[in-house]
């Protein structure tokens, strides 16, 4: 019997707040309404107050209410977890209000939606190129914000996923190595990783994955010249010795030294024996 209670307790108390959020969505005056939405705002309740301002923002425009109301809805979008939506309405708040009394907050969380959104390193990085954007004209218009150190951590953090992506497409040619569809091909995939890893270099050069670039061209650019016909063998196996070099002059006690050191001697032992 107590259990039963309970339960009828609670459906009654559900019902009769349905009731009453169904009375205030119908209600006439956008003011009584407005009020009710802050109120379920500031009460957690988003996905409700959402409801009220999707209808009230259009309403209010040209009005004193039009600003707030709309970075309300942005909010409570926000809140939601709707990440997306959310970084629409503040970007369409900054867009109608430049300096508008929420305008570096809506730059702000309009990039941190966006940044929300980022994909695993694996998947297509829109939303990171967008999120990147978003942040630094977040930091162009507003140099000297309190959030200006978390939004510049987060750049960093974008551009690492998307050096990552490079590091994986990088290893993958390599792991290919001459096949491409089950067919021999010859230096084409240990190419691919040389350019994709020289490249990421150019665009990431303070990247933590340094260090594994540098290693995945010395060691692309070996089993090239391991391939290539006699006459390009000693040219190439000297690139190797000089990508080498470059890499004991960044990373001296690198994590991958005892591979590079046996790729070093290996082309000098190469050389020598053509010189022969």
């Amino acid at each position: 019997m107590r259990v039963k209670f309970i339960y009828l307790l609670l459906v009654t108390i559900l019902m009769s707040s349905c009731s009453g959020y169904n009375k205030i969505l119908s209600n006439p005056d956008p003011e009584y309404r407005y009020t009710q939405a802050k109120k379920y705002f500031d009460e957690g309740k988003f996905s409700r107050s959402a409801t009220l301002l999707e209808d009230l923002v259009p309403v209010f425009k040209g009005t004193s209410y039009a600003e707030e109301a709309l970075y309300l809805l942005a909010r409570s979008y926000y809140g939601m977890k709707d990440y997306t939506t959310a970084s629409q309405y503040f970007t369409t708040y900054y867009t109608t209000y430049t300096k508008g009394q929420y305008a570096e907050l809506s730059r702000f969380y309009a990039a941190y939606g966006l940044y929300k959104e980022s994909p695993d390193p694996r998947l297509d990085q829109t939303n990171t190129h967008k999120a990147m954007q978003q942040f630094q004209e977040f930091l162009e218009y507003f140099p000297q914000s309190e959030r200006k150190d978390e939004a510049q951590s987060i750049l960093f953090e974008l551009q690492e996923k998307l050096a990552y992506k490079e590091l994986l497409a990088v290893r993958l040619y390599y792991n290919l190595g001459n096949y491409v569809v089950g067919y021999p091909f010859p230096g084409g995939n240990y190419a691919s990783s040389v350019i994709t890893a020289e490249n990421a270099l150019k665009m990431y050069p303070f990247s933590y994955y340094k260090e594994d670039f540098m290693y995945y061209v010395i060691m692309s650019k070996y089993a090239m010249a391991e391939q290539s016909v006699e006459d390009k063998k000693d040219s190439r196996f000297r690139d190797v010795i000089d990508e080498y070099y470059s890499y004991m002059n960044e990373f001296p006690g690198g994590k991958y030294l005892k591979q590079v050191q046996k790729i070093y001697e290996n082309s000098q032992k190469k050389i020598k024996g053509n010189q022969i």
